[in-house]
């Protein structure tokens, strides 16, 4: 999920991981041989209850009106909470026995939350979700909900400073990248080129386009053995730590609520990393004609890389409490169809999961929305592991002793891979 700029939205605290599952993966967690139901026929009946954080717990309510209309006999009673207290009160409700029918569960709660599951019914298709989205429902050999919004991350650049700065186009490439980011100090009178996050909270996972598009990774396939020391890790961290060090990207950023965003508006920080929630407040905060004056670009690739960003998102799961499954599986089916998930967008600004939902005018008209569809075709995702908790905060600590303390990239995916290797991954 990590949603609302990769910060206090969606925390998965080491404190609830270890709570819940004890330092390495559940041991009850569902396993390949776990009882899946299949969908009645007929409408939805009886009473749905639904918990649903932020801007979809608020919205979540007003936009089901025809799923009732379809299904008079249901009641649906949505309860929306904040993110900053969802974890813990999903964790309580699972404790005492008082869940709702369906939670919506960052995609990197899964794996925490994992045995308080239902197995999804069989017979709801999933065949065009993004198969990045999809994968962080399957743990233990079940399939433990369904991808309802998917994210990404792409670059947001001023398109009229841009042109001040002697660039025709947003380049493709790390050279270019940061030489436009450079070129925003020296000509078009940027106070730093571009934002990037050198600390704090998930700052290593917001630097992980760049050490995925170099062709690294932090684990291997089976994800049975980390693998953060290896020479294309260090490379993208030595790149990172250039804009750094030359002063193109402020070590200690403002992190107050908003601040990135007017950085970006008053043209002192023409660049930033994001998601496609920013895009209306750009619009709004910017005032008339702002949107003519800004744009969004896939992440930039190395010399023989990809483009490659990372993906998160919420899925739907349906608790092992529920009283009333056959009819929450049923919402949430209804939830994920395409065309729902084109109006969903409409109203909360979510990326549908669904990529024939990507074939409405309402994602590929607009070309700061489309930008995102393209990027999602090239995204990898944290891994479902429990341990991932503690592991990327050790990782959020090296991040920031290299890019504000000056550690050698080398010597801190070193001891990075020390602390991950002694954590381990919970098998």
């Amino acid at each position: 999920m990590i949603r609302r700029n990769l910060a206090a939205a969606t925390a998965v605290t080491a404190t609830l991981a270890l709570a819940l599952s004890g330092c390495g993966r559940s041991n009850d967690r569902p396993q390949s041989d776990a009882p899946a139901s299949r969908l009645t026929n007929g409408p939805a009946t009886g009473t749905i209850t639904v918990w649903a954080q932020g801007t979809e717990g608020e919205a979540l309510a007003g936009f089901l009106k025809p799923f009732k209309d379809k299904n008079p006999g249901v009641d649906v009673k949505v309860t929306a909470i904040p993110w900053d207290s969802a974890q813990n009160k999903y964790q309580t409700a699972i404790a005492g026995g008082t869940t709702p029918d369906i939670g919506m569960l960052g995609t990197d709660w899964m794996p925490t939350f994992a045995s308080a599951l239902r197995p999804a019914p069989a017979d709801i298709d999933t065949g065009d979700i993004f198969p990045v989205s999809l994968q962080t429902t399957d743990i233990g050999g079940a399939r433990l909900g369904v991808p309802w919004y998917v994210e990404t991350r792409v670059l947001f650049y001023r398109t009229d400073l841009m042109k001040k700065a002697g660039f025709d186009s947003f380049p493709k490439d790390w050279q270019g990248f940061k030489a436009l980011a450079a070129a925003y100090q020296d000509k078009a009178g940027a106070k730093y080129g571009v934002t990037l996050p050198s600390g704090g909270w998930n700052a290593f996972l917001n630097n992980l386009p760049f050490v995925w598009s170099n062709g690294a990774d932090f684990m291997n396939a089976d994800q049975t053995k980390w693998t953060f020391d290896t020479p294309r890790t260090v490379e993208a961290l030595e790149y990172l730590s250039g804009f750094f060090k030359e002063g193109i990207a402020n070590k200690n950023p403002d992190a107050e609520t908003g601040s990135t965003a007017s950085a970006f508006v008053n043209g002192s920080v023409p660049m930033f990393i994001s998601g496609p929630w920013d895009i209306p407040g750009l619009k709004t905060a910017g005032g008339a004609g702002f949107e003519d004056k800004f744009a969004v670009a896939p992440i930039p690739a190395p010399p023989g890389g990809t483009s490659t960003s990372f993906a998160a998102g919420a899925n739907l799961a349906v608790f092992k409490n529920s009283k009333n499954p056959d009819a929450a599986w049923k919402l949430v089916q209804w939830l994920t169809q395409p065309d729902v998930q084109v109006e969903w967008f409409k109203t909360v600004n979510d990326l549908p999961s669904r990529q024939s939902a990507w074939k409405d005018p309402a994602l590929t008209a607009d070309p700061k929305v489309s930008v995102f569809g393209e990027q999602l075709k090239s995204t990898k995702t944290a891994p479902v592991l429990t341990t991932w908790t503690q592991v990327s905060a050790a990782a959020d600590t090296e991040i920031e002793r290299v890019f504000r303390g000056g550690k050698s990239p080398q010597d801190a995916v070193r001891q990075l891979q020390s602390t991950a290797d002694s954590l381990g991954t919970g098998e």
